[in-house]
């Protein structure tokens, strides 16, 4: 077995495994990593078929642009949840104390 066979052999199963545990992670965050690190390998891969051009655009569009999307769309999901947490939280407090002033003006 060449050391080139054994590569990519080792990039194939890198590949494959990084794909796989992008798509069954429960955690958003630990999916949009593994999501850019599949990229990148995917940039890799392309390098070894002889596709540099394409293996640039895999590493900028692939990898760069659509990981950095994917992190600021999550963190305005996370920012957009805390929010809503709060006014929730704020409504509930605000029909709490209008319920016991409703009790306190009974007795």
């Amino acid at each position: 077995m060449t050391p080139q066979l054994a590569f990519d052999i080792v990039l194939i199963v890198t590949v494959v495994v990084c794909a796989w545990a992008a798509l069954t992670t429960p955690d958003l965050l630990r999916a949009i990593v593994l999501f850019i690190a599949f990229g990148l390998l995917l940039a890799f891969v392309w390098v070894r078929l002889q596709a540099p051009d394409v293996a640039l655009a895999e590493a900028a569009v692939g990898s760069g642009l659509t990981g950095a999307l994917l992190l600021s769309t999550l963190s305005a999901m996370r920012r957009r949840a805390a929010q809503t947490s709060a006014n929730v939280s704020a409504e509930t407090h605000e029909v709490e104390s209008k319920q016991e002033a409703a009790v306190a003006q009974d007795t």
